[in-house]
């Protein structure tokens, strides 16, 4: 079981014998073996790549499972608890404006006791449902009723504006406060860009495409650059130069953190995941007076 999860891990048959300390063929036999005592083929290749079938995802997750509760054990039975890290899986957003200061001092107490996976939000639900990740850090269109989700930030949604703009002069901003006017946005199809142009549609509100950019830091850049407006989370810093102004009538997003259902049991994970709820208790948005953002 141990041997397959590190094969699953990677997909690869080399890599996953050198991280166990054995010969490719020696791993080979003993997936073999597993597979045949199961009866069922834990994987196939697809092209010049190696998958695993729906019966090797579920034997992966009780595997990596498994190695976790052991882990545990060991923890609890040795003087020393071992630096088993936490796997951990987010995007960028989460990484760099709700999840920088709960990463930043947890690796400053315990170096290499997190270990950080880049996903999109659906890699995230995947990654934790798999059991590649013991927690996820998203927003959330639906909650999936397969894992366990709690809230952990919540934010208003801000239009960015140079200081010189005729909305800088404003508290808050309404939708048809920004009609013709040019917006920096995520490429089509991109969740945050078909919200903003349902509700634009909604509130009758005509604008243009300034830029399509991929990503936060790389919006805020443009905004600064006089390349048009963007609407972002209220978490994100706005650059000098820039003023952020809350869109009164966009709804508040929320990022939730996700872990299988026996996840909790994990001290390290309930304690991550305490770190993470704990620093957004008084979370307000960044350069924005308005009431405090929960």
């Amino acid at each position: 079981m141990a041997a397959f999860a590190a094969f699953a891990d990677t997909l690869n048959l080399t890599r996953a014998a050198a991280v166990l300390h054995l010969s490719q063929p020696a791993l080979h036999a003993k997936i073999q073996t597993l597979s045949r005592e199961l009866g069922r083929p834990l994987y196939e290749k697809v092209g010049r790549r190696l998958v695993l079938t729906p019966d090797g995802e579920q034997v992966a997750r009780f595997a990596r499972e498994q190695s976790d509760r052991v882990g545990r054990l060991l923890d609890d039975l040795r003087v020393t608890p071992s630096t088993r890290p936490i796997v951990l899986a987010a995007g960028h957003a989460a990484y760099l404006h709700v999840l920088g200061e709960v990463i930043r001092t947890t690796l400053a107490e315990r170096p290499g006791s997190l270990r950080l996976l880049h996903t999109n939000r659906g890699e995230m639900l995947d990654a934790v449902r798999a059991g590649r990740a013991h927690l996820g850090v998203s927003v959330l269109d639906a909650i999936p009723n397969d894992v366990v989700s709690l809230p952990v930030a919540t934010y208003p949604q801000v239009v960015l504006v140079p200081q010189s703009h005729r909305l800088a002069r404003r508290r808050t901003v309404k939708l048809k406060d920004l009609a013709g006017e040019e917006l920096v946005v995520p490429p089509e199809n991109r969740p945050h860009r078909v919200s903003l142009e349902r509700a634009m549609r909604a509130a009758d509100v005509s604008w243009t495409v300034a830029a399509e950019i991929e990503g936060w830091p790389l919006t805020v850049h443009y905004a600064a650059l006089g390349v048009g407006l963007a609407v972002v989370t209220g978490c994100v810093t706005p650059a000098p130069g820039l003023v952020a102004r809350r869109v009164t009538d966009l709804p508040q997003v929320t990022y939730h953190a996700v872990h299988r259902r026996n996840a909790g049991d994990d001290p390290r994970v309930a304690a991550l995941l305490t770190a993470i709820r704990a620093a957004h208790t008084t979370v307000k948005p960044r350069n924005q007076r308005s009431p405090s953002i929960r």
